[in-house]
């Protein structure tokens, strides 16, 4: 499969809206004004984690997401029956099962698909079935990619959070595994995302690997709409994945 690299789409992450609202437990700042902002400034789609423990985003959210927005809704969520009860309900554009521990402070590293197998496997059907585009969140291996394509998911997200945490040598020899995941996950037709930890200073490389059709950020723009509003980040975002993929950065 041959992807169209003439642009990399941009799903925006709204989690850390409901971070910072949860702090006060109360109803400011919204998730969904954030929503709303970012397709305003361009997004191409919004990502919310409903996690077991609701650290952020709420039911609520999930339900005024589903009513409100006009670009794609992408639900991250773990393999649960609960999980997969809301996502039935809803029916999200698309569904992305990442791992998921309650100590964690963010997403560690990928979904273990290959070890996993059977236990992903009546998920995937369930929300294929439902309509859902069915996306796994996995390190950059040639099994995981293997693993996706054997359970019939069609797109998988690149995990690059040790990408963005590594620097020289490490951070390039993890860049190559990132290239050579996307290339190889093309070749044996899935669609080719990426995400976690990026910034202004890490998404160039990344943008610039012409398997990869998406990209979901959020953490960073988050952080950066404190000192520049939320439309500028993403307008900057946007900026710098055009100018990697065209190769002018």
């Amino acid at each position: 499969m041959t992807p169209d690299t003439s642009f990399l789409r941009l799903g925006v992450n709204i989690d850390h809206v409901a971070t910072i609202r949860n702090a006060r437990g109360i109803a400011h700042p919204d998730p969904l004004r954030a929503a709303l902002m970012a397709e305003k400034a361009g997004a191409d789609g919004i990502t919310a984690h409903l996690r077991e423990d609701r650290r952020h985003i709420s039911d609520q959210d999930i339900d005024l997401l589903s009513q409100r927005l006009t670009v794609p809704l992408n639900l991250e969520m773990a393999a649960t029956e609960e999980m997969l009860e809301i996502a039935l309900r809803h029916k999200p554009h698309a569904c992305c099962l990442v791992p998921e521990k309650r100590e964690e402070l963010t997403t560690e590293g990928g979904l273990d698909v290959a070890g996993q197998f059977d236990r992903l496997e009546p998920y995937v059907k369930a929300l294929s079935g439902a309509g859902c585009r069915v996306s796994l969140f996995i390190d950059p291996a040639k099994e995981q990619l293997e693993a996706a394509v054997a359970l019939g998911a069609p797109v998988t997200e690149l995990h690059t959070g040790a990408y963005c945490d590594l620097d020289g040598e490490e951070r390039e020899a993890e860049l190559a595994r990132i290239v050579e995941a996307s290339a190889y996950g093309s070749s044996i037709g899935l669609e080719m995302h990426a995400g976690h930890g990026l910034s202004f200073d890490t998404v160039g490389p990344i943008a610039s690997i012409p398997q990869l059709q998406e990209l979901n950020i959020g953490h960073f723009l988050i952080g950066e709409a404190i000192f520049v509003g939320l439309e500028n980040a993403i307008q900057k975002m946007r900026a710098a994945m055009d100018a990697a993929r065209s190769g002018q950065s």
